[in-house]
């Protein structure tokens, strides 16, 4: 058995043949997208943040409206860039949105992707030494680069997840305060051990795992051996797994994978997708200094998509496959793509 979601970047635009035209699109398509996988068995929602973009942005609203619609589905981010995230703000946002949903939120955090602006956390108040508030998320130092700070704003959601008090009360409050020292509220029991790590080198999965983060992988890694890209992924998730059971945590690491995965079963699929059934992977710079490897797309006629699916070594090792969507088809088109994978692929895979 293996969890099927889908993970939305929300694109919206006003072009020709887009069905999401705006923000207010992005976000209502986004919920009925998420209740109607519910209602066809899928196991998650996932969406991914982006800034000064025409995306989804600041997550937890959103979380928040899929969880009080929905009732079973894991909702969750792949991923939210922690370079732009009070942790501390970041934590309430996040027990709210749980307690909402019932304890269904799995949240996907990571440095980041490149990104539209240059430097663009340093707008929201983040950047080098003094340029950050309050000493409880650390200040940063001159020449800390930006993988640096979202690792360091993780390190410190993380710790208030745990629901320890660290804050002196006043001794005049205005409301009476519970004995002792106070934590952030909303606290939601057992969020922290429903956080994710975005990877896309080894080092940093083995990272994530030391710290009790489970693992979210996605169609972009970085190049370290000249493999094929399921190859090195499958090779980063075992990693991962080691250092996780050498940390010696008690509780099960869960691993994600993302792909493009479309069933060709009707006109609509073959005329959107048919040539990607050529798809191989790329290799390219989202750098200058990193060299990556970008996996292919799969599209094919559900037996034939059967046998290659069974060829991916990182699926394979993975514990739970998201379904990459191409959102701005419309929610009818997109629910018929999770659909047909549900229905035509995973029961063959023994998936389902």
């Amino acid at each position: 058995m293996k969890k099927i979601g889908f993970l939305s970047f929300g694109h919206w635009s006003p072009a020709q043949g887009s069905q999401t035209r705006s923000a207010s699109d992005a976000l209502l398509q986004s919920i009925d997208l998420a209740v109607a996988a519910e209602e066809l068995g899928a196991d998650g929602a996932y969406f991914r943040v982006h800034h000064f973009a025409r995306q989804l942005a600041s997550p937890f609203p959103l979380l928040a409206a899929v969880g009080a619609r929905t009732s079973r589905i894991e909702i969750g981010t792949g991923v939210i860039d922690m370079r732009y995230e009070n942790p501390l703000y970041m934590a309430e946002d996040a027990g709210a949105a749980d307690l909402i949903a019932e304890g269904r939120l799995q949240l996907g955090i990571s440095r980041g992707s490149p990104e539209q602006v240059i430097d663009g956390w340093r707008h929201f108040g983040y950047g080098a030494a003094g340029n950050e508030t309050g000493a409880e998320t650390g200040n940063g130092t001159e020449d800390e680069n930006g993988a640096d700070m979202a690792r360091r704003h993780a390190e410190v959601f993380l710790k208030v997840l745990e629901g320890v008090g660290f804050a002196q009360p006043n001794p005049r409050p205005m409301f009476p305060n519970p004995p002792g020292l106070l934590r952030l509220e909303p606290h939601s029991e057992g969020l922290r051990e429903r956080i994710w790590w975005g990877a896309s080198t080894n080092a940093t999965s083995v990272w994530a795992a030391k710290l009790g983060m489970h693992l979210q992988s996605s169609t972009l890694k970085t190049d370290e051996s000249g493999e094929p890209f399921h190859i090195q992924q499958a090779r980063q998730i075992r990693a991962y797994r080691a250092a996780w059971a050498e940390a010696g945590h008690g509780r099960d690491a869960r691993v994600s994978v993302s792909r493009s995965i479309f069933a060709l079963v009707d006109d609509r699929d073959r005329a959107y997708f048919g040539r990607e059934r050529q798809s191989r992977d790329q290799i390219g710079h989202i750098d200058p200094n990193t060299r990556s490897i970008f996996g292919r797309s799969y599209a094919a006629k559900p037996d034939r998509l059967v046998e290659e699916l069974a060829g991916d070594e990182a699926i394979a090792e993975a514990d739970t496959l998201l379904i990459t969507v191409p959102n701005q088809l419309g929610v009818d088109y997109n629910a018929h793509v999770i659909e047909a994978i549900l229905t035509h692929v995973a029961p063959a895979l023994g998936w389902r």
